[in-house]
């Protein structure tokens, strides 16, 4: 995951394990956001995401959702806080939960 600084559109501040923000996979025609999925990020031993870097991280989607077709290796998607888009992600591991 990449997070935007403020001169690229994105945060001033970091981000903590946790944070639930709108994920994107795909846009209207128009630009407008198709669809936004609920999920959140973990970060691991440092816990949080400074604004300009890149980091291997967790993200963890609730499951009753229709995310289905975007759960491949290689796809990408973008981070919003509402309407702007704060950073970027690609999903390079998943890890489906069981079914009970």
């Amino acid at each position: 995951m990449t997070l935007y600084t403020n001169e690229k559109g994105g945060r001033e501040t970091p981000i903590a394990n946790g944070y639930r923000p709108n994920h994107v996979f795909e846009y209207e025609e128009d630009g407008t956001l198709k669809y936004s999925f609920i999920g959140d990020f973990q970060f691991g031993e440092d816990k949080r995401l400074e604004p300009g870097s890149t980091k291997e991280v967790t993200a963890r989607f609730l499951t009753h959702q229709p995310i289905e077709q975007y759960l491949k290796i290689g796809q990408r998607w973008w981070i919003h806080e509402g309407p702007r888009k704060i950073g970027e992600a690609e999903m390079i591991k998943i890890e489906l939960p069981d079914k009970e």
